[in-house]
């Protein structure tokens, strides 16, 4: 049976990190948009939450929490809340952690974690997506060839987080016609691997993403994670889905209170616009989809907990919430009327991130 009350575990947890996002995230979230650059403090104070480490063994230096899709869902959504591309910026190791965590092989555990235990921010990072107009998860075109007591990547990626600075990357490749995916944990120094500049994007501007080219990229068989017994991508897919409207529904929460406490407060013809049917019946619309984007991600997660397929479930919750992020935005701009449309207000930026989050797969992890 699902049940919609947190623990007082997930409760806790949930109000640590939504002070966190209202006191950190949510006053450096313009300066970022602004500037592309992440303050200091904000990733130190980041790191202090052990949004990695928490869910780590003990033996690589974790802290050794049991891990849940739920508990993660919950924190996606306030981190998002605060702000959308550094929720995604702080997050990002988790791509590469925790899939090796979970289903990496014992060595690639050892040499892999414990980077990611310690008091600083590591960078991590995961190459999914590709430049293509027609990109389907189930017809990957970056190919991995198996040569002599190795592998040979060809191929290019685009939206990967962090790449420039993670020491390695894990790429999602088909190893051979109609064999499913496979995924290859990637030194950044390795030859034939090239990262571009930075992508200029038209949201998420705090996120730094990179294009990656593969070409005659040789790794060595310690690089397929879970070694010969593979991976299954489709539980990757389903925990980076759930991640994604966690975070789409913290973000349209976002957008919905702002406009909520806009219109209780802005006045006109003698009463606040809030009192107005149209401006009503738009913010009773936009509550409605924010909720239903956060029960969403939770069935999907509460799934994931019990060990079960969630393919189905993470797949129309972020086609749902793909869709119903841009309206809630964009309804939180109209709201503001006039003032929806300057940088005064956040509200423009809001928008702008939600059509980045609709557009992309793969930014996150639970």
């Amino acid at each position: 049976m699902i049940s919609f009350e947190p623990t007082e575990e997930q409760q806790m947890i949930r109000e640590t990190v939504a002070a966190f996002a209202r006191d950190e995230l949510r006053p450096a979230a313009r300066a970022v948009d602004e500037g592309g650059a992440i303050p200091d403090g904000v990733i130190a104070s980041a790191s202090q939450l052990g949004l990695v480490r928490a869910w780590l063994p003990e033996e690589y230096g974790g802290d050794g929490s049991a891990r849940s899709a739920l508990t993660g869902a919950m924190i996606a959504e306030e981190l998002a809340w605060g702000d959308l591309a550094l929720a995604a910026h702080l997050t990002a190791p988790r791509l590469l952690a925790f899939p090796i965590a979970e289903q990496g092989t014992a060595a690639q555990r050892q040499r892999y974690l414990k980077r990611f235990a310690g008091a600083s921010f590591a960078a991590g990072s995961s190459a999914l997506i590709e430049p293509r107009y027609d990109f389907d998860l189930q017809s990957i075109a970056t190919i991995a060839r198996r040569e002599g007591d190795g592998w040979i990547l060809e191929g290019e990626k685009c939206f990967v987080p962090l790449a420039g600075e993670s020491e390695a990357i894990l790429v999602y490749a088909r190893p051979g016609e109609g064999e499913g995916v496979a995924g290859f944990i990637v030194p950044r120094e390795t030859s034939g691997l090239e990262i571009s500049e930075a992508e200029k994007n038209m949201g998420l501007k705090g996120l730094k993403t990179y294009e990656l080219k593969l070409a005659g990229c040789r790794v060595g068989d310690d690089a397929l994670l879970g070694g010969e017994a593979g991976i299954n991508f489709g539980r990757i897919v389903s925990q980076m889905r759930v991640a994604a409207v966690a975070m789409t529904a913290g973000l349209a929460r976002a957008a919905f209170e702002y406009a909520r406490d806009y219109a209780k407060e802005r006045r006109a013809f003698g009463a606040p616009i809030a009192t107005r049917q149209a401006i009503a019946f738009m913010l009773a619309e936009m509550a409605i989809e924010v909720d239903a984007m956060r029960l969403l991600a939770w069935e999907a997660a509460w799934h994931l907990d019990r060990g079960e397929d969630a393919v189905i479930e993470s797949y129309l919750a972020k086609h749902y919430a793909s869709a119903a992020a841009l309206k809630v935005a964009d309804n939180a701009v109209q709201v503001l009327g006039g003032h929806g449309y300057i940088r005064e207000h956040p509200v423009e930026m809001w928008l702008r991130n939600a059509r980045g989050l609709a557009a992309m797969e793969g930014l996150a992890i639970i």
